[in-house]
């Protein structure tokens, strides 16, 4: 903790005073919240957050402190920094294995106690999405991460293999989270992990399928993801999109993204499966979504609090995506039969 004068700055030039708990540097992004109860070391880590400062609306954050790696979502933190409304800095947690402060520290991450995260929260949904920064000390300029191509940073720069199967399923790594790798290796195929960039077309690979993964920033700088995709709706290979995925999937095929007011990012977002009565609990974390359906596909999924796209799925071939995440860490399971189902495709 720190008496140094600390600072979360808006950019419509409005400015809260709150206290330093993490690394002891200004940082800018964009404002983003989670309202989940729990999970934070898995939130940190998701690469989907990268360039945001993320605002927990729930109190009580470090209570249990900090989990060995094997249970992180990536190798690092990719949060800029982090905003809360109660630090506890006496963990309680047998995996424990340092608290949220010494993580926070070790891997230069500014962060915040603000007395009311909850109030942050509602000016976010009522303006929107807006730049921040976490001003601790030298004051600095504001940016915007979604200027740059954050997918270039969070993938893999070489190619990786995990698990044994006798069907192999290439994963396309837009900043994946190592959970969606688990639910695969898990199902019994060998998976085959390449940069966001990867030439799948002229490349020597035998594959059985397609998993495109979840990552930040905006759809539209991903062309040579796009280009992919596209080749693979050619040949037919089956192919799920997960959150980024699912916005790739839909520019691909000829359909259109746009950027939502606030997001969704939280472990309890409802959806219901079109043409039916079956609603699901979510977890999620994306800032754009599909607006224009592409031909030859249909909605497969809604949000029921705005009505927003989270899924497509094509007619008659085996390509299909979901906004969500159904490997969740953290968040609810409901939805780990959307795996089976590519994997039956498979």
């Amino acid at each position: 903790m720190s008496n140094q004068p600390s600072y979360l700055d808006f950019q419509d030039g409005s400015r809260i005073e709150g206290e330093s708990f993490g690394y002891k540097q200004s940082i800018s992004g964009e404002l983003a919240f989670s309202t989940g109860m729990t999970g934070y070391p898995e939130s940190l880590t998701d690469p989907s957050y990268r360039g945001q400062l993320l605002v927990l609306s729930y109190p009580l954050i470090g209570n249990y402190g900090v989990p060995p790696q094997d249970f992180w979502e990536s190798s690092r933190i990719h949060v800029a920094g982090l905003i809360v409304a109660q630090y506890v800095d006496t963990p309680s947690h047998w995996q424990s294995k340092q608290t949220l402060r010494e993580w926070l520290v070790g891997q230069k991450i500014p962060a915040l106690i603000i007395e009311d995260t909850r109030a942050l929260v509602q000016k976010i949904r009522t303006n929107g999405a807006m730049l921040g920064k976490i001003t601790v000390g030298a004051d600095i300029e504001f940016s915007d991460p979604n200027k740059q191509n954050l997918v270039s940073i969070v993938s893999c720069q070489s190619v990786q293999t995990y698990g044994k199967g006798k069907k192999t399923v290439v994963l396309i790594d837009c900043g994946v989270k190592e959970n969606i790798v688990r639910s695969l290796v898990t199902r019994n195929v060998k998976v085959i992990r390449v940069p966001w960039n990867y030439d799948l077309a002229n490349s020597s690979l035998l594959y059985d399928g397609v998993v495109v993964s979840n990552g930040p920033g905006d759809p539209k700088m991903c062309h040579e993801t796009i280009n992919t995709i596209s080749h693979i709706l050619k040949i037919h290979k089956p192919l799920l999109g997960i959150c980024l995925g699912n916005q790739l999937l839909a520019l691909a095929a000829g359909g259109d993204t746009y950027k939502l007011k606030f997001g969704h990012r939280g472990q309890n977002q409802p959806c219901r499966e079109i043409g039916t009565s079956r609603c699901f609990l979510t977890t999620q974390n994306h800032g754009y979504a599909v607006g224009k359906i592409p031909p030859g596909f249909k909605p497969w999924f809604e949000n029921l609090n705005d009505k927003t796209n989270e899924g497509i799925i094509h007619t008659s071939k085996p390509f299909f995506s979901v906004q969500f995440h159904p490997e969740a860490c953290p968040g609810p399971v409901d939805t780990q039969w959307v795996f089976d189902t590519f994997i039956s495709y498979v």
